[in-house]
């Protein structure tokens, strides 16, 4: 293998290792402004947006153990990695769509598993980490509070009357 193509593909690598995901994107319409606006935003997920070669990342993505993504590595492919929120790099991501109509997510790779265009952007849409976190202990409190209630209704209800 010549040195450059080992070069690129242990660029790839390096990318790979900053985070448990990678989303790969077509951005074939993006301009240079553009790139730099996205790079900005995934800046604040502290993510990275890279542009790779299709061979280089396959290579990449086999030592690394990855799911198989050949039919989508054709074009210009890129390179989202970084982070520890996938779901706030995927709303990221979303909005820049919705703003420009230019980058178009291929598909996502989270934990070893391969996730479609469609499922990255019901992520997107989901609701902030901490948001979920409180309407849950929100249920659990209110189903509590529901419980006590009836049995002091049912104390209430068996004593005698004085």
């Amino acid at each position: 293998m010549r040195a450059e193509k080992k070069y690129l593909i242990s660029e790839v690598e390096s990318h790979l290792k900053k985070s448990d995901y990678v989303i790969l994107a077509n951005f074939t319409k993006v301009t240079v402004s553009d790139t730099a606006e996205l790079r900005k935003r995934l800046g604040v997920e502290k993510a990275e947006f890279h542009v790779v070669k299709n061979s280089s990342f396959r290579v990449a993505a086999k030592a690394f153990g990855l799911p198989e993504v050949d039919n989508v590595l054709t074009g210009p492919t890129a390179i989202i990695v970084g982070g520890k929120n996938p779901a706030g790099v995927a709303k990221v991501l979303k909005k820049f769509f919705d703003e420009k109509q230019k980058l178009e997510v291929k598909v996502g790779l989270l934990e070893k598993k391969v996730f479609s265009a469609k499922e990255l952007a019901i992520i997107a849409d989901l609701p902030p980490f901490d948001t979920l976190r409180s309407q849950f202990l929100s249920l659990l409190t209110s189903n509590a509070a529901a419980f006590v209630r009836v049995l002091d209704a049912k104390v209430k209800k068996e004593q005698p009357a004085a």
